[in-house]
């Protein structure tokens, strides 16, 4: 089943829950969805959770990868407001490019015991494990291209300018990537950029709530402020908005 279903009932639950699969780019995707359905009146409030266990799928042998990604979650509400605080959300995919962060079957090089066990039988062949593979040159060659697109194009639909954005809340992947989006997009030099990466990690769709809860807890945003948000990754796929930051949490963790 899905995971969604179960966390509603820990929660005393029976509402409709789902999961929504878009990779890195699921939180911003799952803010999309969630401000439509309050605007059409299919939900009044919308819980939001961005949540990954990426260490069952990273090989700790891969250099390229095994010291990136993380376990994670985040969560929102979203609900009705008199200001509007969600944007339209600029979206995109690039299906051309989806092996350039895939799952490949191998045989690790380490095995579990259940392994171990069944790789002793001849007449069984040896179970593998679902690997996250990921080219990072090719990523970032389409990151440089797309994306600075992509936050032009949130900003535009949002009705504010590029001057009213008073925070930057990109995906946790590469702290180069974001950078580099920043002064493409001409942010001012201070305009805080999140760099949560540092600490939890590439969390994929929990990278953004994430970021967003530590900003807040330290300081380097408030409540109320301007922020583009943008989520990429594979797909090859992106999505992005302007919000208005909610308060900080009461309960901290940094």
């Amino acid at each position: 089943p899905a995971a969604a279903p179960i966390l509603a009932a820990r929660l005393g639950s029976g509402a409709a829950a789902f999961d929504l699969s878009a990779a890195c780019a699921g939180y911003c995707h799952a803010i999309s969805v969630a401000n439509d359905m309050v605007r059409v009146g299919t939900a009044e409030h919308v819980l939001v959770v961005g949540v990954e266990k990426l260490l069952d799928f990273t090989d700790p042998q891969d250099r390229g990868s095994a010291f990136i990604f993380g376990d994670g979650s985040g969560a929102v509400v979203i609900g009705p407001s008199d200001e509007n605080g969600i944007s339209p959300t600029v979206w995109g995919s690039d299906g051309d490019n989806a092996g350039a962060i895939s799952q490949n079957m191998e045989i690790p090089a380490y095995m579990t015991h259940a392994q171990e066990m069944q790789h002793k039988d001849p007449a069984v062949e040896p179970l593998g494990r679902m690997f996250v593979q990921m080219e990072g040159q090719r990523v970032f060659r389409w990151a440089a291209i797309t994306l600075p697109k992509a936050l032009s194009s949130a900003i535009d639909q949002s009705g504010v300018s590029k001057d009213d954005i008073e925070v930057f809340i990109p995906h946790q992947a590469n702290a180069r990537i974001n950078e580099l989006m920043k002064a493409n997009l001409g942010l001012g030099e201070h305009v805080p950029v999140a760099n949560d990466i540092e600490h939890t990690g590439n969390t994929s769709a929990a990278s953004i709530p994430l970021a967003i809860e530590e900003m807040l807890v330290s300081g380097k945003a408030k409540g109320g402020q301007t922020a583009l948000l943008l989520a990429f990754g594979a797909g090859l796929s992106y999505a992005g908005q302007v919000v208005t930051l909610p308060p900080a949490p009461k309960i901290t963790s940094f």
